[in-house]
């Protein structure tokens, strides 16, 4: 879907540093994607955003939390990237974190297998909640491949600009990072990684963990938590503590 003309006058540096002050990310992520944010696709998107939450519609998650996955894990912290899709559409369960819920929120069926696979691979004990903010405190980037949605209609965000954004996003944590771990559920996350550099970070790929990929098998018994940890210890790095508290 084309949103810009390639003949669109290009900004100043004034008014590249005046987008980039009102953009509440931390100052790694503003200055790594500063191109990206400045440009006329994120213009397209953010007017087609101010639309959306000024409709009256419902739009998940809440402006606040949209950029949340940057705010919890700075660039220079990132040691894990999962990827999802689209935010959770119900009521009150995006959280701007990729498969996360807040904690008075049930746990959706594929947060569920996630929680059952990490218990099998690494003997965790099961949470009461679906909150992941301890992960991403550590250094794994939720990311979703869209960061809104409306409400009760999964994928009404997509093809609006966000999946220019967030491959530029992988596009960074694939140039300045080092031994980084991308684990990818699903076709369309392993898609987002084509061009993830395979000699420099490790693609942990299976089906989605949505109970009908993941009943066909390929999720359950494939030890992504695991594999990560053990990664990043032979890199030097500090295993992640997956056990939710």
């Amino acid at each position: 879907m084309q949103l810009f003309d390639s003949d669109q006058p290009q900004k100043s540096e004034a008014e590249k540093q005046a987008i980039l002050a009102r953009v509440q990310m931390p100052e790694d992520w503003k200055l790594a994607l500063a191109d990206e944010l400045t440009s006329q696709n994120m213009d397209n998107l953010r007017d087609f955003l101010r639309q959306e939450y000024g409709s009256g519609k419902s739009i998940y998650p809440k402006a606040s939390q949209m950029f949340n996955a940057f705010n919890l894990t700075p660039l220079s912290e990132v040691k894990v990237v999962i990827l999802g899709q689209d935010p959770y559409h119900g009521p009150a369960q995006a959280m701007g974190l990729s498969f996360s819920v807040p904690k008075m929120i049930p746990m959706p069926p594929s947060l569920r297998n996630i929680v059952k696979e990490m218990a099998d691979d690494i003997g965790t004990v099961p949470p009461k909640h679906g909150d992941l903010t301890h992960w991403a405190k550590q250094g794994v980037l939720l990311l979703n491949a869209s960061l809104t949605v409306q409400e009760g209609n999964a994928g009404s965000h997509q093809g609006k600009g966000w999946e220019q954004f967030t491959d530029a996003v992988i596009d960074v944590v694939n140039e300045q990072t080092s031994n980084t771990v991308f684990i990818l559920w699903g076709s369309k996350a392993k898609l987002k990684g084509k061009f993830i550099d395979t000699e420099k970070h490790l693609i942990l790929s299976a089906v989605h963990p949505s109970p009908l990929a993941a009943n066909r098998g390929g999720f359950f018994g494939s030890k992504p938590f695991s594999k990560a940890n053990e990664y990043l210890v032979q890199h030097g790095k500090t295993a992640i503590d997956w056990q939710l508290p």
